[in-house]
């Protein structure tokens, strides 16, 4: 079934790389080879409004990350320019950046916000093989952020990360059958894509004393069935579900579902089951419902295809999006 879709002018004066609805689906932010990030406001039954554009980047801006709410309204955002960087709405419709950091050698190529059960944090990873984690510690701007880094996480380069839900340990059952009443989440975990071909899930450690810092940790390399770069891969959101599921997409022109299930805590979980989807020509982005339950892909032909899982445990294509009017170019514009 295919889905007819309305273009947006968005004055953008370049290829738009991104376009990421905020937490409550009312502001919509793209970013572009013309080195601007741009904001809307979406009002229901009417064209979106233009609110602002954010400059700053001085290279083709990659990708756009909404921070929670409870932060304040807050814009994480990533450059070519080797710049990964934090904007914040000071009053309406008036954005300042509150952090900028520069030391990655290479294109920043993705960006993402952690759970905000983590605090005011995100990862951003480059072409120079390395992943930096950005923790917010207070203090003014740019002086109140730690910055941890992974180096040579992927060879050649990092294309992207994503973090995994912190999951309630009252998920779980505990020895009586009852559900736990604790509420502590799990460890910190983001998984990375690489042009190594891989697919690798780093974990936090915590410290031994308070007094030394905890160290980001390799903890699995899953199954390299990929055979080109990653492009792209997606943690679902949990829905009150003791499983993990990943998305992972290639230049080999394939998508791959990762499954979990999750054990109680101090025990090993399920080892992964993967499942495959193929498309004719290279899949760049994956991206999940809120619900965890369907999978946007998008790819080299022109397509936006929306996959959920039957009761036969098969992914199928429920929604095909498709913009006709001219090969090559997408619904925004």
């Amino acid at each position: 079934m295919a889905t007819a879709l309305a273009s947006i002018d968005t004055q953008h004066e370049d290829m738009i790389h991104d376009c990421q609805l905020d937490y409550y689906g009312r502001k919509m932010a793209t970013c572009s080879s013309d080195r601007t990030i741009k904001i809307f406001e979406i009002i229901e039954n009417s064209p979106p409004t233009f609110l602002s554009e954010l400059k700053g980047h001085e290279g083709p801006v990659w990708q756009v990350s909404w921070g929670h709410p409870k932060f304040g309204v807050m814009l994480a955002s990533c450059s070519y320019d080797r710049r990964a960087c934090v904007w914040k709405e000071s009053s309406p419709n008036t954005w300042i950046k509150v952090y900028e950091y520069d030391k990655h050698e290479a294109s920043v190529n993705s960006i993402a916000w952690a759970p905000h059960e983590y605090g005011l944090c995100f990862a951003a990873c480059s072409s120079d093989g390395t992943v930096s984690i950005h923790t917010y510690k207070g203090g003014q701007e740019n002086s109140g952020w730690e910055v941890q880094r992974i180096p040579n996480a992927h060879a050649i380069g990092v294309n992207a990360v994503s973090w995994q839900p912190a999951i309630s340990s009252s998920l779980f059952s505990s020895s009586s059958g009852a559900p736990s009443t604790t509420t502590t989440t799990t460890t910190k975990r983001f998984v990375s894509a690489g042009c190594d071909n891989q697919i690798k899930i780093w974990c936090f450690a915590e410290p031994a004393a308070a007094a030394t810092g905890g160290e980001w940790k390799l903890e699995e390399a899953l199954e390299q069935v990929h055979t080109d770069w990653v492009r792209d891969v997606a943690w679902a959101p949990n829905i009150g579900i003791p499983s993990n599921c990943i998305a992972s997409c290639s230049q080999d022109g394939s998508v791959v579902i990762w499954s979990q299930e999750l054990q109680q805590q101090q025990q090993p979980s399920s080892p992964w089951t993967k499942k495959f989807l193929k498309f004719p020509d290279v899949v760049w982005r994956v991206s999940w419902s809120i619900t965890g339950n369907i999978l946007a892909v998008s790819g080299g032909d022109n397509k936006v295809t929306l996959w959920k899982e039957s009761s036969d445990g098969e992914w199928k294509c429920i929604s095909s999006l498709e913009d006709d009017s001219a090969a090559g170019t997408t619904g925004v514009q």
